[in-house]
Formats: C-alpha cells, structure tokens, sequence
C-alpha cells in the first residue's frame, strides 16, 4: 500500500434507494475512520448499466448528508485518487486486465452467448455445479491471436487456481480458509464491450485509492477468496477484511420491507430523527459503553472500535428505534422541535417523500388535511382555506407560530414521530366539531353525568382561565410584588380540575375526557390544561357548548 493511514471506503451502487443495511455499512466505515484520524472515501461503482439511475445517486449523497455522515474524499470533494467514479475509470480497469494477461494471471474468451447457454444447460440438467468450463484456458498463443486478429469479440478471465486453497484473516471472524475448486471457476474480470466486471473494478480502485481496510457486510465473505486471489494476481497487498454482522428482521431473517420500513427515505417521511437512526443503527451488532444508550455522533467517533463488534447477526427492532427517536425529540429545544415539525404540520419536506404504504404500515397524517395549516410560497403559515370555509379563524403568521410554539413543550413528551405533531396540534387551527355523543360518554358515566360534567366545565374553564391571567399577571411585575397566593403552576391547575370533579363525584379522568373530546375533537391530545390555555377560554367554552347540544 502506498499510505499507512487508514483509509476506508463506502462503494454503493446507484441501482436503488439507500437502505439500512447500507447505512450501517456507511456508518461503520466513517466511525472507524474517524476513530483512528483516517480518511472517509465515498465511491460510486455504477458498472451495473441496466439498473443505474440518477436519482439514486442523489439519494446517497442526500442520505449521508441528512444522516450527517461526512465523507473525506469522493463526490464533489473529490481528491487526490480520482475520479470516484467507476464509469470514469474504464481505461485504468482495461489496462490492469490486460496486465493479467501479460503476467499469464488472466485469459481471453472467446466464447459466444450460445455456448456458455449450451453449457448451462448441460450443467442443469445434469446437476452440475455451475460455472464456466475454462474452454479457452487451454488455447494456444496462435489460436488466441488469430482470434484476435479476426475481430472476434472476447471477455478477459481470471486464471483461479485449480488446486490448493486461499487463506485471509477476518478482523471480527478470525482465520478463514476456502478451497479454490470452490471458488467461481475463472470469472469474467473485463466484459466483451469494455465494462469492468464488479471484482475487477473493486480490487483496482481499493488498490489505487490505497484503502486499508474494507467493512462490509459478511454476505460478501463468498467473494474475498477470489478478491485476494486477485490480489495475489496483481502482486498486491490486499487490505484488512472485517466482515460486519447481518441486519435482520425480528424472525431472524434478512430484513426486508415485509418487516416495515428499510430505505431511509421511507424513515425520513414516517418523522424519525436523524441522531436517533444513526444511533440505534450504531448499536446493530456494535458495543460502546456499559450502562449508556444515548450516544451523540460526536460520541460514537471517539468510542468505536472494530473489536466491540459481534459475530452474530443483529435484530432491527422498530419499537427500540421508536424510543431513541421519542428520547432524542424531548432532548431537544422547542425552538429545534418546532424547526423539525413544521414540515410534517404543513405537508413539505421530507413530508412529501413519496413512500409505501399499506394496511400494515399506513401513510401517517401529516399536512393541512390534519393540522389545519398550510406553508405559502413566500413561507408564511396559514390556516387552510378549507378550514377557514369551515368556519375556523383567520390567524396571521405571527399568531401560528406563537401558538405553535407554545404547544411544542405539551407535545414534546408525547410524540413518538414528527409526523405525529399535524394531527396533535390541529385542533388549535381547525374546525372542531361536536364528537358523536357516544364518544364524549366515558365507560364510568352515563349521558345525564357528562352533560353535568360539560356543563360545569365551563365553569372550569373560566377558573382556570382567570387564574392563569392573574398568576401570568403577578409575575409579569416585580418580584416583590408576586404574592404567594400567584402561583398556578402544573400541579394548581391539576387540583383545580379535581376539585371541580370532586364536587361532581367523578374521577378526574372522567372529567377531564369529555372536555378533552368537546376542545380538541380526539381523546389523543396534548395535555389538557395545556391545551386550553392555548387555545383560550372563549374557543374553548364555545366548543363545550356545542357539545352539550347533542345532549
């Protein structure tokens, strides 16, 4: 190698969306870089033609940037071992494969579609092992030079030994050993219209790019006894394998969409965090401290290393990733939460990624329809003209987001998914209409209780309203004139709705959820308390009162 730093690569190709497990692969190779003060190459391997696509090659640079993995060398960086890109690299791939040839490594093929279709036929039907039979191993210098003077098209293949086996050391697997008859028998290194095949590709730009250490994941282990017979070939040092633990579903296979979302792009639009995914997917088949969960990436920089990974395969679990998303969300400020939200409130953003939905893993409620608010090309929020029609109240820019803002501290510790917060705070902005009358009634009461409790409620709802005003009042002024008898904190306002259901002689669960159904429309909602005083006592008594009319 021509550098002893360590060097590692994240070498996707575009034929798809980035995924999980790819993620994990990215993740690990930068956190091992950055551990050791290397370098981050991101490399583009777009040789597969039938099913390269632009748009994929957007999402990885989109992906690593959302996710706040920074690469050191590749893309628009570029560097000193460009190009980056294998489609751009074709004269250097077909030098080396020519090489091959000179040093009696590697062949020319000249076998046509027909035969290798003959062959694979004969295989099949005789269940043979599959692979090519190594015909123009055996051509003479005369025959493949007359072939080649005639124009007859040819692939150039690997000469694997017949005999013996192939030995390389895993970083996390330990020494592995594989007999050559195993290996596929002389693959194709350079294809008949130039195209380097992946293996040859691979192996030069690892060599040329002076990557150290190649992680991936151990699905990949089939292909290293031929990657370092390659190796051998050339006469290189090959690099360090670490061949990292599957990702799987629950039931212990490999995960797929059957088990719920894998690309990211499906992560971002059902309202996950960035910090949180990159934290939990960190923690797949990786250890870091005892005792601790949430790790900044900042964190997981300095603490990884190659020897806490596990040999066996991790379990993607959503309900876990669900909780470092919950916990990463009231971690941050209202001022961050409000920012994060606000695409999902309005239906922008990673909102409008488009995604899969299904009976299983419905599309979330996200935008206008459910939060009652839309974004303006001039990036002011408004109330939908829908709702407005509706008979919902005009309220100007300054005023959403002076509400909004006030909702974020009720809401923060109780959203599992940004996407949740369009349905939460729609109420606020939207046309609530009475509930059926079967959904104000709480199992404990009868119709004759609830409409005691909703009238009296709006009783409470003027208390409470007064009371915050004079406390907010007194503590507006100096701090020699707040009186004792001013604090109306949490739990003030929590006895003040209990006495009310005291006087009753109800619970004070069932007090609260026929106002909570009468305010806010949905028996799911921010606190209470909170949400009243949001809203205001006059929207709030209004909505009680329209309630009491199906009674």
């Amino acid at each position: 190698m021509f550098c002893m730093e360590v060097k590692v690569r994240y070498a996707p190709s575009p034929t798809g969306m980035q995924h999980i497990g790819g993620v994990r692969t990215a993740l690990f190779n930068y956190l091992f870089a950055r551990s050791k003060g290397g370098k981050f190459v991101l490399r583009i391997e777009d040789t597969d033609r039938t099913r390269y696509g632009e748009e994929y090659v957007k999402n990885l640079y989109d992906t690593l940037e959302w996710l706040g993995i920074d690469w050191d060398e590749g893309g628009s960086k570029g560097g000193p071992c460009g190009p980056y890109v294998q489609s751009e690299r074709f004269d250097l791939y077909k030098k080396y494969a020519e090489e091959l040839v000179k040093k009696g490594e590697a062949y020319y093929c000249f076998c046509d579609e027909d035969r290798l279709n003959r062959i694979r036929a004969i295989q099949t039907k005789n269940k043979m092992p599959p692979g090519y039979d190594r015909n123009c191993r055996h051509l003479t210098d005369e025959e493949v030079q007359a072939n080649l003077a005639s124009g007859k098209p040819y692939v150039i293949r690997l000469k694997v030994p017949l005999e013996g086996v192939t030995r390389f050391h895993d970083a996390l697997l330990g020494d592995i050993e594989w007999k050559n008859e195993d290996i596929s028998p002389d693959p194709v290194l350079l294809k008949t219209d130039g195209f380097p095949t992946y293996h040859l590709a691979n192996i030069v730009d690892d060599h040329f790019m002076n990557i150290t250490h190649v992680m991936r994941a151990q699905e990949w282990i089939p292909s290293t006894p031929l990657h370092v017979q390659m190796y051998r070939a050339f006469g290189w040092e090959p690099p360090q394998f670490c061949h990292l633990p599957m990702v799987n579903g629950a039931d212990g296979q490999k995960l797929s969409k059957r088990h719920g979302a894998t690309s990211v792009n499906e992560f971002r639009a059902r309202g996950y965090i960035p910090e949180a995914l990159v934290n939990y997917v960190a923690m797949l088949g990786c250890s870091y401290e005892e005792g601790r969960d949430i790790f900044p990436l900042k964190d997981l920089e300095k603490l990884f290393k190659m020897e806490h990974l596990n040999k066996a395969g991790a379990v993607f679990d959503y309900k876990k990733l669900e909780w470092f998303n919950g916990q990463y969300m009231r971690m941050m400020s209202d001022e961050e939460l409000f920012k994060r939200v606000l695409p999902f409130i309005s239906g922008t953003g990673d909102a409008a990624i488009p995604i899969q939905a299904s009976e299983e893993f419905p599309a979330p409620k996200v935008g206008p329809e459910y939060s009652g608010l839309v974004l303006a090309d001039d990036g002011t929020l408004r109330v939908a003209r829908k709702e407005i029609d509706a008979g919902a109240e005009v309220l100007s820019d300054t005023d959403i987001r002076a509400k909004l803002m006030e909702v974020m501290p009720l809401i923060k510790e109780r959203l599992h998914f940004l996407t949740e917060a369009a349905e939460t705070v729609g109420f606020l902005f939207k046309k609530v209409e009475a509930p059926n009358i079967d959904d104000i009634i709480p199992k404990r009461l009868d119709a004759a209780q609830t409409k005691a409790v909703l009238t009296e409620a709006l009783n409470f709802i003027r208390e409470l309203d007064e009371r915050s005003r004079t406390a907010r009042n007194a503590t507006e002024g100096s701090a020699q004139d707040v009186p004792d008898t001013a604090a109306f904190d949490h739990e003030a306002q929590e006895n003040l709705a209990r006495s009310y259901a005291e006087k009753l002689g109800v619970k004070l669960g069932d007090f609260m959820m026929p106002i909570r159904m009468a305010v806010t429309g949905s028996k799911v909602s921010p606190p209470l308390i909170g949400s009243i005083l949001i809203l205001g006592a006059d929207k709030a008594c209004a909505r009680v009162q329209n309630a009491l009319k199906k009674f």
